[in-house]
């Protein structure tokens, strides 16, 4: 079975099925590297209607990633997540290199703050150095904002996580506690920031209503497919599209694809993301998937097992999931106003640099 396709779905047939949008859509989290997978990455946008890509491509990899893509991508900084030593990554060396990012374009500069960051020192997470609120944090975006960046978060994890992974919170906080320290943030830093993956919080629309209302300068992306399909699709549909319609204008479209030519081969000592996918074909249903899922979930009444492997269910109850199971999409068809702010009109808005070819 294939993590990506257990339903054998023909993904390129299946993207005509979907309403040809009068504007191309914006997605404005990614993560693109490789010369051939961008290739691939490019059919598949096309495919499904993504006109403009934000991708959080390392420094090395962009002058690649900008020759495949070329007026179709914007590039998103972002710390260099391969170092071994993460407290100088996420901190000084990050704040280094944000003027190099914004020298080659970018204009958002990434703040990741995921509760395993903690994990890059020994200190428990009321004292810990990668703290969102950190001073070595607080430089890097201090170096944002004189240079007029947006910046974007991930703050937070799923609440699987919390319950598995995340269960020790002397280490890792509370899940409420990631969003104290992020508040604070929100309040030091007036500018705008977007909130990944939901704002950390698909599980809990109210609370997440709570954040919006009380931070202006908040906007969120609905990026980390496998997440946001589950979460969204155990909502009544009709509190998913009043939450849409009522934030209109403060939520962007994101994916959270992934690519790397490790995807086009078979190895033996492949990373977990490298497995997901080995050939070309493959590679290709990796990307598309995620939008496929994306628009049925957000557009269509759709209501059927995912197509796509969440070891979550596993995770949480290995007695009655495999790693291979999937959750259940319920489609929740927001209205044509929101599905057009989501897709194109929200980025337009926000993002300086946010431009529109065609599809």
């Amino acid at each position: 079975m294939k993590p990506s396709n257990r339903l054998l779905l023909d993904y390129n047939a299946l993207a005509s099925s979907f309403p040809r949008r009068a504007s191309p859509i914006i997605d404005v989290h990614s993560h693109i590297q490789g010369e051939h997978a961008s290739a691939i990455y490019s059919e598949a946008a096309l495919r499904y209607g993504v006109g403009l890509t934000y991708s959080m491509t390392p420094l090395a990899g962009i002058p690649i990633v900008q020759r495949v893509l070329g007026d179709r991508v914007r590039f998103i900084a972002v710390p260099d997540f391969s170092s071994k030593d993460r407290l100088t990554a996420v901190g000084k060396e990050y704040t280094r290199q944000i003027p190099e990012f914004h020298k080659l374009g970018s204009r958002i500069a990434k703040f990741w703050s995921a509760p395993r960051i903690y994990e890059s020192s020994p200190e428990p997470f009321t004292s810990n150095p990668c703290r969102i609120n950190a001073p070595l944090r607080m430089d890097g975006m201090k170096a944002a904002e004189d240079l007029g960046m947006v910046f974007m978060a991930h703050v937070g994890d799923p609440d699987t996580w919390f319950a598995t992974k995340y269960s020790d919170s002397s280490r890792y906080g509370t899940k409420r506690q990631q969003y104290e320290l992020f508040e604070e943030v929100l309040q030091r830093f007036r500018g705008p920031w977007i909130a990944a993956h939901m704002g950390g919080s698909p599980e809990d629309l109210d609370f997440l209503s709570g954040l919006l209302q009380r931070n202006a300068n908040l906007y969120l992306d609905c990026s980390a497919t496998k997440w946001i399909v589950r979460e969204l699709s155990k909502h009544p549909p009709e509190h998913v599209r009043a939450f849409f319609t009522r934030w209109s204008g403060r939520i962007l479209f994101g994916s959270d694809i992934v690519t790397s030519d490790a995807h086009l081969t078979s190895r033996s000592n492949s990373t977990e993301m490298e497995a997901k996918a080995s050939s070309h074909d493959e590679a290709f249903d990796l990307y598309a998937s995620r939008y496929w899922a994306l628009r049925t979930l957000l557009e269509t009444s759709h209501e059927g097992e995912s197509p796509i492997a969440d070891p979550d269910l596993h995770l949480v109850d290995p007695d009655s999931h495999s790693p291979l199971d999937a959750p259940r999409i319920r489609g929740c068809a927001l209205p044509s106003g929101a599905l057009d702010s989501l897709y194109t009109g929200a980025a337009l808005a926000l993002l300086p640099d946010a431009t529109l070819g065609s599809v």
